[in-house]
């Protein structure tokens, strides 16, 4: 397992990645003092953004229900806490963007090649989470379904 955003497993195949982008920051304000050099305040955690990427051989090794359940997860909401395949927790998170290339189309209209880029964004988790992660994972095996 390379990363798990809730119930949703990235490995090597079917679905899997090959790049993460991870971009963090701080929220620092300047504080204007007079016949000095401004004071700077630590203000907290900044956005903490982490972009997966790789792509899916649909034809030969599938992944596109996996690329569906993303984006189920993107449409709904759903915040989900995420795992490195090392085991190291990197907290809540929701999918906030899914980009998708799909390159030498098929007679159905797919890729033979689909690059995907997941962009996710740590998020607070809510109240009863544990309550929003089993309906999410219900909810994603109705996507599944139909």
């Amino acid at each position: 397992m390379l990363y798990m955003l809730g119930a949703l497993i990235v490995d090597t195949r079917p679905f899997s990645a090959e790049d993460v982008r991870r971009t963090a920051s701080a929220d620092i304000v300047a504080k204007p003092l007079m016949q000095a050099f401004p004071s700077k305040e630590f203000m907290g955690e900044g956005e903490d953004d982490l972009i997966l990427s790789g792509q899916l051989l649909p034809a030969k090794i599938g992944g596109l229900s996996e690329l569906e359940i993303a984006h189920e997860m993107r449409r709904s909401g759903t915040r989900f806490p995420l795992l490195r395949g090392d085991g190291q927790r990197l907290g809540w998170y929701a999918i906030t963007q899914i980009n998708e290339q799909h390159s030498h189309l098929m007679r159905n209209g797919i890729g033979f090649i689909v690059r995907h880029s997941i962009t996710m964004t740590k998020v607070e988790p809510d109240q009863g989470a544990g309550q929003q992660l089993i309906a999410g994972l219900l909810s994603l095996f109705d996507a599944m379904a139909g």
